[in-house]
């Protein structure tokens, strides 16, 4: 429309600056100026048809390709959503797994205390048998059976009856017993193996009520009284999450490193893995010493 409006200026200009001739030959210059511009117009007009066209294709390019990229978008955010929930759900697994494994240990443990007591109990009898078939020297009466030298125990319950009824009361979440129970077992009998097993129950009692203070204390108990027990990586793993838990980020990255390189393929490990991936923190061979 811009150009019509140019050429018909040009064409009246030229018409109002020319010099008087004949009519004759004006109008003849003018029908052929006419027809020039009326050419001119067609052409204008399918340059413009011919534009529009083009800028139709265009827009609709354009329009496809806003949709593409939407519909790129929204799969991006829906994958992104499926590989969180994936990862939540993995994380969950493990969990429900360590605790799988964490009660078989506990049987396991139990079982071993059963039959330690067993074993116990039937040297005594075949001690107890042997006074009493052997006679005693110079033919005097046989001598009678000292008790067991843990029977001097101030009346102590049962070790693995006090045991197996903390963690009744610890896996009913009746904290208050268990902790009493765990404490007691732990007074009677340090040495046995469950002891370990009643000190690291204590910390996680800690750490469930989010005194995470004195859970650092309790698991760290286990990892120096107990270093060769089966609780020890998860007290070192609980042990990083609690110092987390307070603030102390790089005390708690040394300690679940730390529980990494000494404990690779446990399944501690790999939940101390997904907790430094979490934290955006690399897994490195941590400085010697336990972070307290």
């Amino acid at each position: 429309m811009i150009l019509k409006r140019t050429t018909a200026l040009v064409v009246l200009a030229v018409l109002v600056g020319a010099p008087l001739t004949p009519a004759f030959a004006v109008s003849k210059e003018i029908v052929q100026l006419q027809t020039q511009v009326q050419d001119l117009s067609d052409r204008m007009d399918h340059m413009q048809q011919s534009f529009d066209e083009r800028m139709g294709i265009m827009r609709s390019l354009v329009e496809k390709s806003s949709d593409n990229v939407n519909k790129m978008s929204d799969s991006v955010q829906t994958l992104q959503r499926t590989l969180q929930q994936q990862s939540g759900d993995t994380q969950a697994k493990i969990d429900q797994v360590s605790g799988q494994i964490q009660t078989l240990n506990d049987s396991i443990d139990e079982l071993k205390a059963r039959l330690a007591k067993a074993s116990k109990q039937l040297e005594d009898m075949q001690t107890q048998q042997q006074n009493i078939v052997q006679p005693a020297p110079g033919g005097s009466a046989p001598a009678t059976a000292q008790p067991p030298a843990g029977a001097a125990a101030v009346q102590a319950p049962p070790a693995d009856m006090l045991y197996n009824n903390a963690l009744r009361d610890y896996n009913a979440a009746r904290y208050d017993l268990a902790q009493a129970q765990f404490q007691d077992y732990l007074k009677y009998y340090p040495n046995t193996d469950l002891a370990g097993n009643s000190q690291y129950y204590i910390a996680d009692m800690e750490y469930r009520a989010g005194n995470f203070d004195a859970a650092v204390k309790d698991y760290d108990r286990v990892l120096e009284q107990f270093p060769g027990g089966n609780k020890t990586a998860a007290a070192q793993l609980k042990k990083g999450y609690s110092l987390l838990e307070l603030g102390r980020k790089d005390a708690g990255i040394h300690e679940l490193n730390a529980l990494i390189q000494r404990y690779p393929r446990s399944i501690e490990a790999t939940q101390a893995r997904e907790r430094l991936r979490k934290l955006g923190a690399s897994t490195t061979r941590p400085a010697a010493g336990r972070t307290r």
